[in-house]
């Protein structure tokens, strides 16, 4: 059935503790970038935050359209995907992979679309069993500059699509110009497939055949910086308007 109304998109809040510096709270608070909502919006979503209660989660995407699972400075905790000890530059936030694992599983039980961004792209990896690289320049010493240097709002590589996939046919190009702002990545996808990388080898996107729509990037497409990233945000929330409840 296609819904007329303008799809209701939940997105995950990053989480952070008291400020003991004068900086915005000195109690625990949540946080997020205004242009996830204002690209959701502009798709044609009504965006909603979404918080860190995974005992909600089923309730939560059964109200739901669509979920976008957001990145952040924090990493999956590698005893999730069978990789210990932990590299030292890992940093976790348990509460909110509990609770964003939660939200994937309910949202791929229920059949919703899901866009895991950035760390949401390893966390769907993970929920699909696949496993992930702890730390970039150990595993690809000739790596690009996967942690950018120039500002987020520009392009920092191309990533290669992989013909074929449901990402190409969405974005209609084999190529496309990315940001980056991660030092970890996709080692295996799991279930999924992997349907573009980096010109060093880095996984760049992963997807889930026979999904409405399961994908996950490794870049920041809410920042627009190709025709691309509105086409990835166009493609879940028309995902989201067909399975709509």
């Amino acid at each position: 059935m296609i819904s007329s109304r303008a799809p209701l998109i939940g997105i995950t809040l990053d989480s952070e503790p008291p400020s003991t510096t004068g900086g915005y709270s000195r109690f625990a608070w949540y946080a997020l970038r205004q242009n996830y909502m204002d690209m959701i919006s502009a798709c044609g979503g009504l965006p909603v935050a979404v918080g860190h209660d995974a005992a909600q989660a089923v309730q939560m995407m059964a109200r739901l359209d669509g979920l976008v699972v957001t990145g952040g400075a924090f990493d999956v905790p590698p005893q999730l995907y069978g990789d210990e000890p932990p590299h030292a530059t890992v940093q976790t936030k348990p509460r909110r992979t509990a609770a964003e694992l939660a939200l994937l599983g309910a949202g791929l039980d229920l059949g919703r679309p899901v866009l895991g961004i950035c760390g949401g792209m390893q966390l769907l990896a993970v929920l699909l069993g696949g496993r992930l690289v702890q730390h970039i320049p150990d595993t690809y010493p000739a790596a690009l500059a996967h942690e950018q240097p120039n500002p987020r709002d520009e392009a920092g590589h191309v990533v290669h699509v992989t013909p074929g996939t449901q990402l190409a046919r969405l974005v209609g190009r084999d190529t496309l110009a990315v940001n980056s702002s991660h030092h970890q990545a996709v080692a295996d996808a799991g279930r999924g497939v992997v349907c573009a990388t980096a010109p060093d080898g880095v996984v760049e996107a992963i997807e889930l055949p026979g999904h409405p729509f399961c994908m996950g990037v490794q870049w920041h497409p809410e920042f627009g910086i190709s025709a691309g990233d509105r086409l990835l945000f166009e493609g879940l929330i028309d995902a989201a308007r067909q399975t709509g409840t």
